[in-house]
């Protein structure tokens, strides 16, 4: 008989990190990671800082540049997107405000889908058992730009859940990074218009985009209540 050999346990720090780096423990600095980031948000309001405290000498492609870049981080923070856009629009005009809150929402989405594919991707897909979590990851798995630029175009989808349900799934990073700079476009444009035009609440820039949102967001709502009352119909 050969003699077995005998290979030595490992030891305490490669244990320690293969705990540390495990799905789950992966899972749980996300979860910290968003839970710190809201509870900062709520400690703070960087929105405020952003509308009140703007440093006047900032002006031009910088200014653009700084704020969004500042969009992104607070995006990901939960800060909600309407009022960033309102913001962008106040403190740079509809163009620049409208560049500036664009690629913002594409840095945003960029930093959460990076985080949730990271740290998030490799525990959560065996929990995909549900027959609406299977068909949603099939989709986005399957038919990524044009699965995801209907949501970003869909107002009544959470920004940050459409985020990390694409990191979940095995969408791409170029469609789903192109896919919301697209989508975005129409209503971040009406916000930030409508933000830049606040001071004159009567004029038909304002009461375009306005009328804009109050539409599409109603159009959002029948379209989801119908789309509930089927399911629970069939």
């Amino acid at each position: 008989m050969l003699d077995t050999v005998t290979r030595p346990s490992p030891g305490l720090a490669v244990r320690c990190s293969r705990a540390l780096l495990s799905p789950w423990s992966r899972l749980a600095l996300l979860v910290a990671l968003l839970g710190a980031a809201g509870a900062a948000v709520l400690l703070f309001e960087p929105q405020r800082l952003l509308a009140d405290g703007w440093p006047q000498q900032v002006e031009g492609s910088a200014a653009v540049v700084l704020f969004a870049v500042a969009y992104g981080l607070c995006s990901v923070a939960f800060v909600p997107r309407p009022l960033l856009n309102l913001a962008a629009g106040a403190l740079l005009g509809s163009l620049s405000g409208t560049v500036a809150a664009v690629a913002g929402t594409v840095l945003a989405a960029g930093i959460s889908f990076g985080l949730g594919r990271l740290l998030g991707q490799e525990a959560l897909r065996p929990l995909l058992r549900g027959r609406w979590l299977k068909a949603a990851d099939g989709q986005l798995s399957r038919h990524g730009f044009r699965s995801m630029l209907a949501v970003r175009l869909f107002p009544g989808v959470p920004f940050a859940a459409a985020n990390y349900c694409a990191a979940v799934s095995r969408m791409g990073w170029v469609p789903f990074l192109v896919a919301t700079g697209i989508g975005s476009i129409p209503n971040t444009t009406a916000y930030v218009v409508a933000g830049s035009r606040a001071s004159s609440p009567t004029s038909p820039m304002f009461l375009i985009s306005t009328g804009f949102i109050v539409v599409t967001g109603v159009g959002a709502a029948v379209l989801a209540w119908r789309k509930r009352h089927r399911i629970g119909g069939g």
